[in-house]
């Protein structure tokens, strides 16, 4: 039976439980709580359950095989619906009732940074998906480590695509009305006209907004030539092209990697209409010049082929979750310790730790891991099996 993004859900309850089952000489020993403050429902859930996907195999994975050094994974999810209170009140719950060893979660940069000084003031050993640059300050945050690249990364490599090979000189950033999208889309525009473009347009919409031709008629008449959209909703991601495609408009699409989620595909009016699409991606989740994967990649995909449906969701999402769990589960067996100070110290100093998602390395003054050569491009309809191609014409 396959792990599909809804079924993950449910099968994200009584992990520990399952794990437990049939190893009565280990079951005295504490588990190990992962607390996973988790966006399952609202406008930016794709992501959620794209995560939770890899979280759910990857404790029943471990569990399966005795655990770590005999103790369970004890999964703890509470979907915070993409709304910054309900993330707070449950990481609360989670710090101060739960007593969870570790956090990982939101997804949504604007819940994270409700999160961050809860967690913090707990002393939670935390694990941050979310890429605004200000979720991450080893000064501010010690306990809290980015388990993906930072917004500036992301933007970056953008840029780079839309200046440098599309060739554009006038462009359209659009975001969202959450935390990250106001954010992003207020830090694209910053860089973009800092890169020398012409920002002739921007504005920020509600994830709800049911008809977005409006904004996008003011970005043609301004004459933009590209359009860059930061939003991780893929129902306005998916309007926002369809609108394109009604207008008859070819603009090029760039930006956020929701862009190029499988929901998009089941959103959109016509296939055309996600062509010229370009999404922020990543090495290890991308198909070389031959169609290929990196091997440790497609070992994955193998594994878990009739296991987790891939169609629907990004590969990357998936990996990510799987990660989260095992740079867990490495600290506390290597430190043979659930103790904060424990955990903290050990991904401290970490150096190319192998995630499949990325190679990650630490600092205690650099908590953002993520390599930057590891950010490409991606053409957003060459999505399969949940990896992507990289864009046309993307080299670096």
């Amino acid at each position: 039976m396959s792990l599909t993004r809804r079924g993950a859900l449910c099968g994200s309850l009584g992990v520990t439980a399952a794990g437990l089952l049939g190893r009565p000489a280990i079951a005295a020993k504490e588990p190990i709580r992962f607390g996973w403050l988790a966006d399952l429902t609202g406008p930016n859930s794709a992501t959620g359950i794209g995560h939770n996907l890899g979280v759910v195999y990857a404790a029943n994975k471990i569990n399966a095989a005795g655990g770590v050094d005999g103790r369970m994974i004890d999964l703890i999810t509470r979907d915070t619906a993409s709304d910054p209170s309900k993330a707070v009140n449950a990481a609360v719950e989670m710090a101060a009732n739960l007593k969870v060893h570790v956090a990982y979660g939101p997804e949504n940069s604007g819940e994270t940074l409700a999160c961050g000084p809860v967690l913090t003031r707990f002393n939670i050993p935390s694990l941050v998906d979310g890429v605004l640059d200000q979720l991450m300050d080893s000064q501010k945050y010690p306990n809290a480590f980015r388990l993906n690249a930072t917004n500036t990364q992301w933007l970056a490599a953008d840029r780079h695509y839309v200046l440098d090979v599309l060739k554009a000189k006038k462009v359209a950033v659009i975001g969202d009305n959450t935390g990250y999208g106001t954010t992003a889309t207020a830090t694209a525009v910053a860089a973009y006209k800092k890169d020398g473009a012409e920002v002739v347009y921007s504005e920020v919409i509600e994830t709800t907004a049911q008809d977005v031709s409006p904004e996008l008629l003011r970005a043609r008449s301004a004459g933009a030539e590209a359009i860059a959209i930061w939003s991780d909703s893929v129902e306005l991601d998916a309007r926002l092209m369809n609108a394109r495609g009604r207008l008859g408009w070819d603009v090029a699409f760039s930006g956020h990697p929701a862009l190029g989620s499988g929901d998009v595909a089941h959103l959109l009016e016509k296939p055309s209409y996600w062509e010229k699409c370009y999404i922020v991606g990543f090495r290890n989740c991308s198909y070389d010049a031959n169609g290929k994967l990196p091997p440790r990649t497609q070992a994955f995909v193998d594994e878990v082929k009739g296991k987790i449906d891939l169609s629907s969701t990004l590969l990357w999402w998936v990996l990510v979750g799987y990660d989260a769990v095992h740079i867990v589960a490495d600290a506390v067996k290597e430190t043979g310790s659930t103790d904060a100070k424990a955990i903290i110290g050990y991904w401290n100093h970490l150096t190319k730790w192998p995630g499949l998602f990325g190679t990650f390395t630490y600092t205690p003054t650099e908590h953002n891991g993520y390599p930057t050569n590891e950010v490409v491009m991606s053409a957003a309809n060459s999505v399969r099996d949940g990896a992507l191609s990289m864009a046309p014409g993307y080299t670096s």
